[in-house]
Order: C-alpha cells, then structure tokens, then sequence
C-alpha cells in the first residue's frame, strides 16, 4: 500500500530521513507539473461565469 508523505508513519515504520534540496526541488516541479495539467484538462470548467443578469419579469 503506498502513502502519502503527508500520512503520519505506521508504529511499525522506520522514520523518513529528512530530502536533499535536489529532492525538494524534483518533488516541486513535479507538483508544479501535475497542477499545471490539471488546471489545462478543467480548461472549459474554468471560464469564468457569465455575468449575466435575467430581467425582473412584468406583472
């Protein structure tokens, strides 16, 4: 089963040993990269509203 490194450790898990900032760096833009696509693959979600406003209707 794979975790989330923000998951707190198992009892039974040795500790993670602190990144390199070469590590840091890859995770970053990795994560950069991954939102990046996402933010393009909800491209047409992402229009803003139109600000339309319907007309109050005659009695």
């Amino acid at each position: 089963m794979t975790r989330d490194r923000k998951d707190p450790p198992a009892p039974d898990e040795p500790r993670i040993v602190e990144e390199t900032e070469n590590q840091r760096r890859e995770r970053e833009t990795h994560a950069s990269e991954n939102q990046d696509e996402a933010l393009e693959e909800t491209f047409p979600a992402s229009d803003p509203v139109s600000p339309f406003i319907p007309a109050k209707r005659r009695d």
